[in-house]
Order: structure tokens, then sequence, then C-alpha cells
């Protein structure tokens, strides 16, 4: 694994757990401490972990880093093996999972494209959802090892397209969230409890999982998922102003969240 944080490192518990052996690397000392305590071994860098894998899973944050990752110094690129298997349980644009792809069949290698939903409780207690995008082989191939931390795993078509889907959920995700602030002020200005109100909503038309896990939402990653999306729209050439609509909005987001959010549960007291 390259990255331990707060989703990586649950990961690892549970393929450690299932008796997979685990190497690690990580910028973050202090979580490949925590990652060697829990059982696995630690290399430096990314290219130590490729030397002696057959299955890495990039789990870092950013484009920009999963692209580092694979070609940078010190980087997979450095030392992946033929016939070895490069998943990206990051989320980034389809076309950064096309390009790391594209290098790593250079080397003779795959990768499996396989975003990760329903974040860190569902990490924690191995109930993730992993969209697969990529060859039939390299995916059942990789069932074994995702299984230990999903309990659901949907192939949903080539490298790149499990991107597209992890992206469309966010979106979807971002749109109810932010449509929940708005609509937990007005109903709030007329005095009605909300909670009781959500009570309602969950068992109608109105209800979502951003309304089901409203404590759990944090808008931290609202705006990079809603720059991918953006980014999706400029590639097809497609005007979707809801797409940029909600980009404008997650910006509030996080800071009303964290502030003075509506309180659909109750628990602000």
């Amino acid at each position: 694994m390259v990255g331990v944080g707060r989703m990586g490192y649950a990961m690892l518990k549970h393929l450690i757990k299932a008796g997979h052996p685990v190497m690690v690397t990580d910028l973050n000392a202090e979580q490949v401490k925590k990652a060697e305590t829990a059982g696995a071994k630690s290399v430096p860098n990314a290219a130590g972990v490729a030397k002696d894998s057959d299955i890495i899973i990039i789990a870092v944050g950013f484009d920009d880093e999963a692209k580092a990752v694979m070609s940078g110094p010190g980087g997979l690129l450095d030392s992946l093996k033929p016939g070895s298997i490069v998943a990206v349980s990051s989320t980034v644009s389809p076309k950064t999972a096309q390009a790391l792809d594209e290098a790593a069949r250079a080397k003779g290698s795959d990768v499996l494209d396989a975003p990760i939903c329903r974040g860190g409780w569902s990490a924690d207690q191995g109930t993730l959802l992993a969209l697969f995008g990529g060859k039939d082989d390299v995916v059942e191939r990789s069932r074994a090892v995702y299984s230990t931390f999903s309990s659901d795993i949907v192939h949903v078509g080539a490298v790149g397209h499990g991107q597209v889907a992890k992206t469309m959920n966010n979106m979807l995700l971002w749109v109810n969230a932010v449509a929940l602030i708005e609509a937990g002020k007005l109903a709030a200005s007329t005095g009605i409890s909300l909670p009781k109100l959500r009570e309602a909503l969950l068992m109608s038309s109105g209800a979502s999982d951003a309304l089901k896990e409203w404590d759990n939402i944090t808008f931290t990653w609202a705006l990079k998922d809603m720059q991918i999306v953006s980014q999706m729209t400029d590639d097809s050439g497609l005007s979707l102003p809801i797409v940029g609509a909600i980009r404008e909005l997650v910006k509030d987001g996080r800071r009303i969240k964290s502030s003075n959010p509506p309180d659909w549960t109750g628990k602000r007291g």
C-alpha cells in the first residue's frame, strides 16, 4: 500500500487480519509506525513497495500525488514487476486513471481503477463499496484482496469508469448536502422540528444518504470532487449549470457545516 492515512490504514488492518502480508510506504512517519504496529512492513518509497508486491494499492489524496507515486522519483515504475496490478483507490479524474494505466502497461502491468465509497466508518467495519474499472482478469485477481474490506464490489467498466462512477456518486452526494443546508434553513424558519421532519423525509421521496448520515457530512473533499466533475464537464463540452452552481456552493459548505448548520438530528440540543 502506498498511503496509509485514514482510509488506507483501516483497509490495511483488514488485509492483515485476513492473512495478507502487507508492505507500506507513506510520507507521514507516524502513520507508518501505526501500520508497522498493526503488522505491516515498511519501505522508504513506492519503488520499494513495487519490488516485492503483486498487487499495489494507491491510497493517496490527489491526482498529482497519484501521478508522483507512479512515475516520480522512487515511484512504482522504478521497480514494477511484469504481471503486477496497481489498484488506484484514490479518487482521481478518469483521465488520470487512464494515464496511470498506460504507464503501467508499458511495464507489462495493469491498473485496476478501484475507488471506494461509504467513508471512514465503513472502512473500519470492512463494508466499503469498491467500484472497479479494468479488464476482467485483473478484476477477478483483485477480488480476494478487496473483499477483505469491501462488502460490495461492482465492476462498472474499463479503466476510468471506476472514477466516473465515484465522481457521479460524489456529485449527487454534494447536490443533496447543499440542498439540505437550504431546505433546513427554510424549514427551520417555520418553527418545525427538524429531527421530526427528517424522520418523515427518510420515509419518503426526499430521503438521501446525505440526510441519513447528516452528522458525518463534513464537506472536506467536496471542492476537490466538484473540480473533477467540472473538468469532466469541460472535456465533454456539455453545459451543466447545476454542476457549476454546486461547485460554488460547496465552498461555503464546510464553513456552514462546522459553524451553524441546520440541526437535522437534534444532537446540538
